[in-house]
């Protein structure tokens, strides 16, 4: 049994299953340099078979992410792992995931599948996978309600076949710790050649229990956990990379696996890149990652801290990231300068057109603001992408009048579809008043779900960046936009979100 617990993260792929947290191509390569900096083990970098810009993302993902495997889903299906083998062409280390329902309840009722069919199906499908990597995953889908005998029957099959990772998933986040630690246990001593692979688990957050249950798993052998950056996911989500990471790091006492191999102190960074580029903010009180995780109001504990950081600190802040956002640019600084600090974050520019619009955008930054944070240069570039993604509909111009004793009233000048068109409105405040402005011009007939607005830094001149959710006949998604003026940044955030209402989709979502 290893003494390394292998990190598989799954947040371009379960997690993008948020409801609208889908990411670009551009924005998952991103996002992978981020775990690539972390040396994360297993990138999941999506479904190839959903969609043509999944096949191309996962592509993408893995032409230019040399250190860490890179992994790709597939259903029990032919079309499915060929997608994904072609995909994955391109990967230093590639790994194929294929998986099938064990479940009775999905058997019966979703694929409709006698046993003895769906174990055919899945040595097929493992089978066929290796015809693309050595590397191939098995996933006996809704695992934690499926009978044991069965199961062990399946993992036993696939490892026959050729699987060298064997994943038990919590797919609707069934189980509590100690009764899936010890199916875990159950299955690697009663399944035959359970030393032929290497058991994994993937945890639903349904009943807040994912970190807890894949804790315990590791505790009863298994030793790859698949998680995502701030626990994003389908739902609840799932299991947090840097709680699991950090659990097992910081109670070496009570894990016989370890670590040692992450560069934990890029977590706080890759956790605000996922944020920012999803729009979904990490709540203060986050265990690892949060605003406060670190912070002591108490005077009883802030006497201790000052005494002995150890009174009330089981980790240091610096040890995870937290020194990290660091000034590093200003006004006066050169486009090389610029260049090679965006380097350092993992960001890199297809052309020079590409690198000079956004330098073009640091300097509009920089007079507006004196000290430019990393954080805000990621803010940059994520604004840059989502303007050049599906973008129909154009800010040209804003006039917003809002005064004590009056009505906010909002004017605003649209580009859509190469058509300039104003539109005007009053509001019960100054962001709402935007918002029918816009609505006056477009008439979405979409529904407002979300608003949110956080400081990307610090101080009276950090830029606020705002999310908007916007829901249109059951499809939801997130728009973004990040400005040192609150209603500007929100009205670009309701416009991003309109061109992703706008923007064709067609895409399936798997359930593991």
């Amino acid at each position: 049994m290893s003494d390394q617990l292998i990190i598989f993260d799954t947040t371009l792929r379960d997690g993008e299953q948020s409801p609208g947290a889908s990411m670009t191509r551009d924005e998952k390569v991103r996002i992978a340099r981020a775990l690539e900096r972390m040396h994360v083990d297993v990138i999941e970098a999506g479904f190839p078979i959903a969609s043509e810009g999944d096949f191309e993302s996962v592509k993408a993902v893995a032409d230019v992410i040399k250190d860490s495997t890179i992994c790709g889903l597939a259903r029990a299906l032919d079309k499915d792992i060929d997608r994904a083998g072609e995909a994955l062409k391109g990967a230093n280390s590639a790994r194929i995931h294929t998986f099938i329902a064990t479940s009775p309840i999905h058997m019966k009722m979703k694929l409709r599948m006698a046993p003895d069919a769906v174990v055919e199906q899945a040595v097929a499908a493992v089978k066929r996978a290796r015809r693309y990597t050595d590397n191939v995953e098995f996933s006996p889908e809704d695992a934690g309600r499926s009978e044991l005998d069965f199961l062990c029957r399946v993992l036993e099959a696939v490892i026959d076949a050729g699987a060298t990772t064997v994943n038990i998933p919590d797919t609707v986040g069934y189980n509590l710790p100690q009764q899936f630690g010890g199916l875990i246990g159950n299955l690697i001593e009663r399944v035959p050649n359970s030393d032929k692979a290497v058991f994994s688990v993937h945890c639903h957050n349904d009943l807040g229990l994912a970190v807890a249950n894949s804790l315990a798993a590791v505790q009863n052998g298994a030793r790859q956990v698949e998680c995502t950056i701030n626990g994003l996911g389908e739902r609840a989500g799932n299991a947090s990379l840097e709680e699991v990471v950090m659990a097992v790091s910081t109670r070496q006492d009570v894990f016989d696996c370890s670590v040692d191999h992450l560069d934990r102190t890029q977590i706080v960074p890759c956790s605000r890149l996922v944020s920012s580029i999803t729009g979904f903010n990490v709540q203060p009180n986050k265990a690892i990652v949060g605003a406060n995780a670190f912070a002591h109001e108490s005077g009883i504990h802030q006497d201790g801290v000052l005494k002995s950081r150890e009174t009330y600190e089981i980790m240091r802040a610096e040890d995870v990231g937290w020194s990290a956002n660091r000034m590093v640019l200003g006004k006066h600084s050169g486009r090389n300068a610029f260049r090679t600090r965006l380097q350092e974050l993992g960001v890199s520019f297809a052309s020079e057109e590409e690198l000079n619009d956004a330098f073009v955008r640091f300097k509009e930054l920089a007079d507006k603001k004196h000290e430019i944070f990393d954080d805000d240069l990621q803010a940059l570039v994520t604004e840059a992408n989502l303007e050049a993604e599906n973008e129909r509909i154009k800010l040209v111009a804003l006039r917003v009048c809002s005064e004590t004793g009056e009505k906010p009233h909002a004017v605003v000048a649209l580009n859509t579809d190469g058509e300039e068109q104003s539109g005007e409105a009053d509001g019960g405040g100054p962001v709402d008043a935007t918002f029918k402005a816009i609505e006056s011009i477009v008439s979405s007939g979409t529904e407002l779900q979300l608003y949110s607005v956080s400081n990307i830094t610090s101080g009276t001149d950090s830029q606020g960046e705002v999310t908007v959710r916007l829901e249109q006949d059951g499809r939801i998604v997130n728009g973004q936009g990040a400005d040192t003026d609150i209603v500007i940044a929100s009205a670009k955030a309701y416009i991003n979100a309109l061109n992703r209402i706008l923007a064709p989709v067609d895409r399936q979502h798997p359930q593991v």
